[in-house]
């Protein structure tokens, strides 16, 4: 299954195959994003989802308030519909 994802505030779209994280998607497509360890522990690739959801083999360390908040890192996440994230901090 391959999903979109909606990069904002750029309003770039990319597509994200089954098995893929949403940060080597748009590295495998060529897209600037913000990333260093690939791993979730240096909180470079972080962002937030305005919709959509992702699940992960490893829960990332984020609090619940920052889960509520629709925080994640791309490294670590899989897309479960389309989704629509935001690289700036609010």
């Amino acid at each position: 299954m391959i999903l979109r994802v909606t990069l904002k505030p750029q309003n770039i779209e990319f597509t994200v195959e089954e098995g893929q994280t949403v940060l080597d998607a748009a590295l495998n497509q060529n897209l600037a994003f913000p990333h260093r360890c690939r791993v979730g522990a240096c909180a470079s690739c972080l962002c937030r989802i305005e919709s959509g959801e992702v699940e992960y083999d490893l829960e990332p360390m984020l609090t619940e308030k920052e889960k509520q908040q629709g925080w994640m890192f791309s490294c670590l996440a899989y897309p479960k519909s389309d989704l629509v994230i935001n690289l700036e901090e609010e």
